[in-house]
């Protein structure tokens, strides 16, 4: 069995919006939550004060607690984390919208209307992905519990969603005449603190990185720091290799209805990761 740990970033005035999750085998999460942990403790000796939660966007800035932490030793640090990812074999899952385009695409009803927030969008296509990657595992290995960082607003009618799945998301992983809606999600999915739930961080750490990589390959912001669109290519190369695969996620060809909804949103910066 998996976990599947998910964050988003964007959700504010930002252009694009982005949420990953950490997949995570069961029988290992311990472990890399003790991992995590002993970043955070070795973070702390740095700055002189308790670190309990990373946030992505304060770290990379060098804000609040961060101020401490010069820019060079954060870019290592950011270095040691997508290494972290690639040696403990974790995957990940994204899930990305253009934000101007999913707007315009509401207005003229294209989007489905169970899907009329961007997290909600983001929500369903990452556990579609997900789904369509999981159910070619045997013996059970493929269900998955997901762990959402808390959104009060966002939780009943998402679970709901998942509880009954729309019938156009059946055609998004090919679902079979005899095979049950979304039967590789064990239960509903569940909400969390991020700063109790430590494996969240992780996925926050991910989201940031991956929606800064696409607004400044496409142009949509100036790079904060010298040398930024270089560094982000690199950490987001060994990012993708880690990817339970894009043909789950932004097939090239072939796309059915459900596929290319999500496709035609995505920043293709993302889609061609």
């Amino acid at each position: 069995m998996k976990l599947c740990y998910c964050d988003e970033s964007g959700v504010g005035d930002e252009p694009t919006a982005v949420m990953v999750g950490v997949v995570v085998d069961a029988s290992r999460m311990h472990l890399t939550k003790t991992h995590w942990q002993e970043l955070l403790k070795h973070l702390s000796g740095l700055v002189g004060r308790s670190i309990q939660k990373l946030h992505a966007s304060h770290f990379y800035a060098g804000n609040e607690a961060f101020r401490g932490i010069n820019g060079e030793q954060r870019s290592k640090i950011i270095s040691a984390i997508y290494a972290w990812l690639a040696e403990r074999k974790h995957h990940v899952v994204y899930a990305s919208v253009t934000k101007s385009r999913y707007k315009e695409s509401c207005r003229s009803e294209v989007i489905p209307p169970e899907l009329n927030t961007i997290w909600r969008f983001l929500g369903f296509h990452l556990l579609l992905a997900m789904q369509k990657y999981c159910q070619k595992e045997r013996n059970n290995k493929g269900h998955t519990i997901y762990i959402f960082d808390n959104k009060e607003r966002e939780m009943v009618r998402f679970t709901d969603i998942i509880a009954r799945p729309p019938g156009w998301s059946d055609e998004y992983y090919e679902c079979g005449a005899h095979q049950d809606r979304l039967d590789q999600i064990v239960d509903v999915p569940y909400f969390g603190n991020s700063k109790d739930v430590v494996l969240i961080q992780l996925a926050d750490f991910f989201s940031f990185f991956l929606r800064r990589y696409a607004e400044i390959r496409e142009g949509l912001v100036t790079p904060k720091y010298e040398g930024d669109p270089e560094k982000l290519s690199k950490w987001l190369k060994g990012f993708a290799q880690r990817s339970i695969g894009r043909q789950f996620i932004y097939p090239r060809v072939s796309r059915n209805w459900a596929q290319n909804l999500f496709f035609e949103h995505a920043p293709p910066s993302i889609r061609t990761l």
